[in-house]
């Protein structure tokens, strides 16, 4: 799929809700779309499903224009809508036979086909019953199954998991999992953070109808400012590690610009470090302590604070943030 500089104005005079978005989905990867509210995915997705006509640019899927081919577009693609939208007087049999025929299934093809798919998300020995009498989970897989009747290149999922409780969400993410690895697109909108983190290869950030980052999560955790900190482990000088040997642990620190007399814990030690803000112990265990340090630490600073603590480092690691802090810093605090 591509998007090119696709611009959407709702009305003559309105405000551009779309401003120049652009973006590439490769073949077979889950590609999470993310932003607050009102950051114009839902219609860049709608633009992508034929349903919003774009006010400029142009989205190919497979090829082709989704103004100019909408028929080959929708064949070629299915919506796992964040509402339910099934009826749920009917069966799921039912429900997944019907939808077949809007694509031109033969009688025993759909119920052939009705039948694979509810294997598929573990709904078999449930197809006879009605969805009226299904959990929240259970009504999102066969959502799910439906979208796959016409074995779609392109599934797109919007916030596929809200509500779910862990294990529905558990089975849901693994079957985007099996989807893919089958070789089905995946886009993927959620306000999950941890869910697209898990998920998805790449990700594209949009805020005010721009794409305002895109990289896989790793790459965007890169995007967080350096200064936030390290986690250590330390024991006492001379000790391989017995226990109580790193001294009474707790408490938590704030910066000082006095070096640390002997005898500190090591949260209060590392605390007078300069350049720390808060140190804060993770636990403590045989003689090895672990604290986290947040703030602009220097390796040589935090070693010679220890060291005068009577205390000697053992591991160090940088502190790496979540999808979830790159989203807030790269979108604001604001409530939208």
């Amino acid at each position: 799929m591509v998007v090119e500089g696709l611009r959407k104005r709702y009305g003559s005079s309105g405000s551009e809700a779309v401003k120049g978005i652009d973006f590439r989905v490769r073949q077979g990867e889950i590609f999470g779309l993310l932003g607050p509210n009102g950051a114009g995915k839902t219609t860049t997705i709608g633009v992508i499903t034929t349903r919003v006509r774009p006010t400029g640019g142009r989205v190919l899927v497979d090829g082709l224009d989704v103004t100019t081919d909408q028929v080959a577009v929708k064949l070629r693609l299915a919506v796992v809508p964040q509402r339910p939208n099934l009826d749920r007087s009917l069966s799921a049999l039912e429900n997944l036979t019907f939808h077949a025929a809007y694509f031109g299934f033969s009688r025993r093809a759909r119920r052939e086909r009705a039948l694979e798919l509810l294997e598929q998300v573990g709904l078999q020995g449930r197809e006879n019953d009605r969805v009226d009498q299904y959990s929240g989970g259970m009504a999102q897989r066969l959502i799910i199954a439906r979208a796959l009747i016409h074995r779609p290149q392109i599934l797109i999922l919007d916030e596929p998991t809200t509500g779910l409780d862990p294990q529905s969400r558990l089975f849901l993410w693994d079957t985007m999992r099996d989807l893919q690895a089958q070789g089905t697109t995946l886009i993927l909108t959620t306000h999950d953070m941890a869910e697209a983190d898990q998920l998805c290869e790449r990700i594209a950030i949009v805020d005010h109808g721009e794409v305002i980052a895109l990289d896989t999560p790793r790459g965007l955790r890169r995007l967080l400012p350096s200064e936030r900190g390290v986690e250590v482990v330390v024991v006492a000088q001379g000790d391989a590690g017995a226990p109580g040997a790193a001294g009474p642990a707790g408490g938590t620190a704030g910066p000082a610009g006095d070096p640390a007399p002997s005898g500190d814990d090591p949260a209060t030690a590392i605390g007078r470090v300069p350049g720390v803000e808060r140190a804060d112990v993770v636990s403590a265990a045989e003689g090895r302590t672990t604290v986290r340090a947040y703030g602009a630490v220097e390796a040589g600073d935090l070693v010679a604070g220890l060291a005068a603590a009577g205390l000697r480092l053992v591991e160090l690691r940088q502190l790496e943030g979540s999808l979830e802090d790159v989203f807030v810093h790269l979108t604001g605090r604001e409530l939208r």
